[in-house]
């Protein structure tokens, strides 16, 4: 674990290991702590804490398979990632999927795509066009 990262995000989830795993793979953010409440992804400039929701509230969570999206949310995080298209196909892989290619755009340098996790959170993915 780093004495100290730049940024962080923490994401509640009913299947913590399939969601943490999901995010190490398409984010390359390594699992540096595993616990039975939460998992912690980090790298030298990011954090990500995922933590169980509470089982009151998770048994009354139905997670539907493709998940339906949450996409009424405030924030919305971002990773950077190598390639979209090898992203694309992790996602999927992992019970989650990236925005069809026609939907992506350029920003800052960056070819952007919109996308969700298994359990339907939305995140965005950026990959640098230089």
């Amino acid at each position: 674990m780093q004495d100290q990262f730049v940024a962080g995000a923490v994401i509640y989830a009913k299947d913590i290991e399939r969601v943490s795993h999901f995010y190490s793979a398409l984010a390359g953010l390594p699992i540096v702590q595993q616990e039975p409440d939460y998992v912690l992804l980090e790298s030298a400039k990011f954090q990500l804490v995922v933590v169980a929701i509470a089982p009151s509230i998770a048994n009354q969570i139905i997670i539907s398979s493709p998940p339906e999206r949450r996409e009424n949310t405030a924030i919305k995080i971002c990773f950077a990632v190598h390639n979209l298209a090898t992203a694309r196909e992790t996602a999927i892989r992992l019970g989650g999927e990236l925005n069809s290619p026609e939907r992506e755009w350029a920003f800052q340098g960056n070819k952007v795509c919109d996308a969700y996790d298994p359990e339907g959170n939305i995140f965005q993915v950026r990959a640098s066009m230089l």
